[in-house]
């Protein structure tokens, strides 16, 4: 089951599971868009792309299933890097193809 984290790991924003504004990589670091944009949508801490984090249904359509059968995750994570890292990190993807990054 997708963890929905509950902030942007590196500005702490609130990211509620109806946020449109959440972006994850395939180990679920989570970014609000700003920050993702900042990264070029690539994820610091595994370099995979970041996606639109998807919206778990706030009922269930079917048994089991939705926010009341598996809720939103409420601990709080943060970024190992710094700001001077995160944008060293940015800066780096600045010449880099898209398809390569």
């Amino acid at each position: 089951m997708l963890e929905l984290r509950p902030n942007c790991e590196i500005c702490d924003r609130d990211l509620p599971p109806e946020s449109e504004e959440a972006h994850i990589c395939t180990y679920e670091c989570t970014y609000c868009t700003t920050c993702a944009a900042d990264l070029m949508n690539v994820c610091p801490n595994c370099g995979g792309n970041l996606q639109p984090r998807p919206i778990r249904p706030a009922t269930a359509h079917r048994p089991n299933t939705g926010l009341p059968h598996d809720p939103a995750g409420t601990r709080r994570r943060h970024s190992r890097w710094s700001a001077g890292e995160r944008l060293a990190f940015s800066m780096s993807l600045k010449d880099v193809p898209p398809a390569q990054r």
